[in-house]
Order: C-alpha cells, then structure tokens, then sequence
C-alpha cells in the first residue's frame, strides 16, 4: 500500500492531498475509480489537471502490474481471465448456472419480486466466500452494503453452521453499512477502498442497488436526475469491482409493466442504466415451494434456467431438501 499513497504520484504536493483525502480519495487507486470528472468535482481541480492526474495514477498501477495495459492480446486476456476468481453459491444447479460461481471482477445483478430469494442468495455467498479456494470460496471478506435493512446475523449463523464453519468467524468477516439515503449509499460505495484493503474483502454485496434512488426520485420530473445518479453509482461499482479484482453483487427489485399483453409483465427497476452496468443480469422468480433462477444477460453464458429451494443453510439444490425429508421421515 506504501507504493500506492497519492504523495507517490507525480504533482500530488501536500494542499492536494489533503483536499482527495477530505473528499474520501485516500490512495492511486481511489483516483483511477472515481474518475476525472468526479475528482474534479469534488476537488475544485480544473478538468483537465484531473484527466491528466488520473492518466497518470493509472499509469503507475500499470507499471505496478496491478491492472492491465491498454493495448493487450486476446490470448492475454484469455490468460487472464483463467485467474479469475469464482464463489460457490453452494448450490450444483446456481454453480451451474453461473458456470462455476459468482464472478470477480464482475457485477452479477439479481431482480425478483420479494420472497423470490435475492437477500438469501446474498447471505450464502457472505459464507461461502469465506470457505478455501479448494472449496469453492476465496477465503476473503464481505462489505455488505444494507439499503433496506435486511441483513439478518442470525441468517449468516444459522448457514454458516449448516456449511460446518463457525459462525462467530464468519460474523466477524462481514462489514455491514448501512445505507439511509442514496447520497449515503454513493458515500459508502466511494469511501470503501481502504475498508477493502484492510479487511481483505472478495465481495460486495448491495441490497438493493436501486430501492433508496426509486423512493427519493418520485415522479416523471425527477427521472432524469436519478438515472444520472444511478448511472453514476452503478458504474462507480463495477470499477470497484474491476479494480480490486473482488466480485459484486447487486440486488434489485421489479416492477409490472402495464403494456405486457403476453408473457411475463415483471421488469427490472432502472431501465438500460443498471442493464449496460451490469455483467451479469439474473431473474429470480417463485414457482410453489421452489425458486427458479434464468441468466437473462451475459456475455458468455447461455441463457438458461435452474431450480432452487430456500432451507436453513441458505439456498440450496431442491434434491438437497427432498433428501432432508426423507431422513427425517425415517428418524421419526
């Protein structure tokens, strides 16, 4: 991180500093997520200064070997892309789905309406990214951005046992913010990077992404500045994620649309903004006592559907639940 502290870089003096530091910039890396126009903004810097400042902290994470170069082979990203890391959602049928797990350097967005198992789907991946690599996970860290208030520790215990860690190792790897407005939610997100280094985070959990911008945004009047906003945070995430080479996972909710004569009527919230953000665009939908998951968007995998129940340890294969019955069946 020595190598990394904004006096490192070239026209960075002491007053700069200070001003990205109050402004929640504390490292190269800060500045080449937020971007020049934010750094400009929040700086008072002319634009042009910022462009050029961030150029060059990218530059230094380039020669750092810390992101890649601008001009690569498609064999090096093929290379590349092998290294990536991958987290169990302890489930054959999702893993499937997912083509081995919940990507890094990636935002995987999951809609559906409530009781469709988004927050539960969040809180089995809190666990499992914390098993081994050798087991599916990372062995690394949650920031969990709350904007709805439904992060449940209990949850996390009650999985964190049914997986066979423990549970008060598990609680202590998770950092939870929670959100109270979207300029809070936006305040968080920009502020995480020393949280993410510290605390040797894999995935970021925000739940959800959209529910506090669609609530203070009402109207057709207000449309404009909350998809700009939105756009904003959304873009802010997956460069969070890209950079710090962790995986994000972005909730989000639904709504009908009263055109839909046939077919299913349910629509993410927030339009091509969140679509084009995301890499990753799940549909989380109930079916009885099961749940089916369908990757709607993305740039490799098939679109297809799998099944999946809710238990005690989290989502799980719905052969999973059957064989619970039966062994409790027999006990009795």
């Amino acid at each position: 991180m020595d190598d990394l502290r904004l006096e490192n870089l070239d026209g960075v003096g002491p007053v700069t500093s200070k001003k990205l530091s109050d402004a929640g910039v504390h490292n190269i890396m800060d500045l080449v997520i937020r971007g020049p126009v934010d750094i400009s903004e929040i700086t008072g810097m002319d634009l042009d200064a910022a462009i050029n400042l961030v150029n060059k902290a990218r530059q230094q994470l380039i020669d750092n070997g810390q992101i890649a170069k601008e001009f690569v082979t498609a064999t090096e990203i093929y290379k590349r892309r092998q290294d990536i890391g991958k987290i169990t959602t302890g489930t054959n049928a999702l893993d499937t789905l997912f083509d081995g797990g919940i990507e890094t350097q990636a935002v995987t967005e999951v809609y559906g309406e409530f009781g469709a198992g988004k927050t539960q789907l969040c809180h089995t991946i809190c666990v499992t990214v914390q098993k081994p690599k050798e087991e599916g996970g990372l062995d690394g860290g949650v920031l969990y951005i709350d904007t709805e208030h439904t992060f449940r520790p209990e949850r996390i215990v009650s999985i964190a046992k049914a997986k066979g860690l423990d549970p008060e190792k598990v609680l202590e790897r998770i950092i939870v913010a929670r959100a109270y407005n979207s300029a809070h939610q936006e305040l968080i997100l920009q502020e995480a990077g020393p949280i993410i280094e510290e605390h040797k985070i894999k995935l970021l959990v925000v739940d959800s992404a959209v529910g506090l911008f669609r609530a203070e945004f009402l109207g057709r009047g207000t449309l404009s500045v909350r998809q700009q906003r939105l756009n904003k945070f959304m873009h802010l995430l997956s460069r969070t994620a890209e950079t710090y080479n962790i995986a994000a996972i972005a909730t989000n909710q639904v709504q009908s649309s009263p055109d839909q004569f046939f077919g299913d009527p349910t629509r993410p919230v927030g339009g091509n903004v969140v679509a084009h953000a995301s890499t990753y665009r799940v549909y989380l939908k109930k079916s009885g006592k099961k749940r089916i998951a369908r990757m709607v968007d993305s740039p490799h995998h098939p679109e297809q559907e799998a099944l999946y129940t809710l238990t005690e340890g989290g989502v799980s294969d719905p052969e999973d639940e059957t064989k619970k019955k039966k062994k409790e069946e027999a006990e009795e």
